[in-house]
């Protein structure tokens, strides 16, 4: 539950000196060029979202024949080309080295939008969230089937992970896991938050109707936003806003904080898109990232229960 002294921690203020060094850099690794299904959206979506959080660099790192798309899309972004076969599937230990020289310089990864659960696909996120080297990973969307997918994966999992689930997903790790929580039922959402990362020692934050996130300990749930968030590509700006808030203030606010701080401004985004358009139908994912900047600056002098 939440109380007074789990109340959000204000944002810190911008250094009105700072540079692109100072604000942090995100990679975001996702992308699919495979039959039948092509898709390359969800890495635009996360890129803007971590950008319009204030991250001062994003690196889209995808499928090379979908990375021009993706730099059109959102040309503030530069490339990391990512090998595939001749089916258009990664090729994992390509994209490993991709990773290895061309990612080192981001602060944060994000990986799974739009990335597809193939056997390469699982064999990338395994890596990647293998590697100990204290960068934080946010792990969304088709990463977390692949895990879900993927026998004993919680014994590869060492670097600081925040997993962003929404119920379907949560289910199936849940599943994997062999835990019997509810991820739907309001009451038992809360609980069930906590016990996946008492679990997999990560943070969680279980998308929907009042999002909650748990670091097994701490568990907070957020009481704004409206159903205008109910579109495809919500999920994606807010692995982004996560992460490019952690790039900035990981270090000073923690994953816990970071993580509740986007979610708090990815809902009130929607209510300030929402009294605008005088309605909650109709809103897209470009518009909800276009939001974020005015809604995080809300939360840099108040504290919001």
């Amino acid at each position: 539950m939440n109380g007074a002294s789990d109340a959000l921690p204000a944002l810190p203020a911008r250094d009105p000196a700072g540079h692109k060094g100072t604000f942090g850099t995100v990679c975001v690794i996702g992308g699919h060029a495979a039959h039948p299904i092509t898709m390359l959206g969800s890495v635009v979506l996360a890129s803007l979202g971590a950008l319009r959080a204030g991250a001062a660099l994003c690196m889209a790192a995808a499928p090379e024949p979908l990375l021009p798309a993706i730099l059109a899309a959102n040309p503030s972004a530069t490339g990391i080309p990512l090998a595939v076969d001749s089916d258009g599937h990664l090729v994992p230990h390509a994209v490993a080295a991709a990773l290895d020289t061309q990612a080192r310089r981001a602060d944060v990864l994000v990986i799974g939008p739009g990335m597809g659960t193939g056997f390469a696909e699982a064999q990338v996120v395994i890596r990647v969230l293998a590697q100990d080297d204290n960068r934080p990973v946010i792990v969304d969307a088709d990463a977390l089937n692949c895990l879900a997918a993927t026998p004993r994966f919680d014994l590869d999992l060492r670097a600081p992970i925040i997993m962003t689930p929404h119920p379907g997903e949560f289910a199936r790790l849940a599943d994997a896991l062999h835990l019997n929580v509810d991820p739907i039922d309001p009451v038992a959402r809360p609980a069930a938050a906590e016990r996946l990362a008492q679990r997999l020692g990560c943070i969680v934050v279980l998308k929907g109707h009042g999002t909650v996130v748990s670091d097994g300990a701490r568990t907070w749930t957020c009481s704004h936003g409206n159903d205008a968030l109910a579109i495809g590509g919500s999920g994606d700006v807010l692995s982004g806003v996560i992460a490019g808030l952690v790039a900035q203030y990981g270090d000073s606010l923690g994953l816990y904080n970071c993580a509740r701080l986007a979610v708090q401004a990815h809902a009130i985004a929607g209510e300030h898109w929402s009294a605008r358009a005088g309605g909650t139908a109709g809103m897209l994912a470009t518009e909800l990232a276009a939001e974020i900047p005015a809604a995080i600056a809300t939360l840099r002098t108040l504290e919001r229960p």
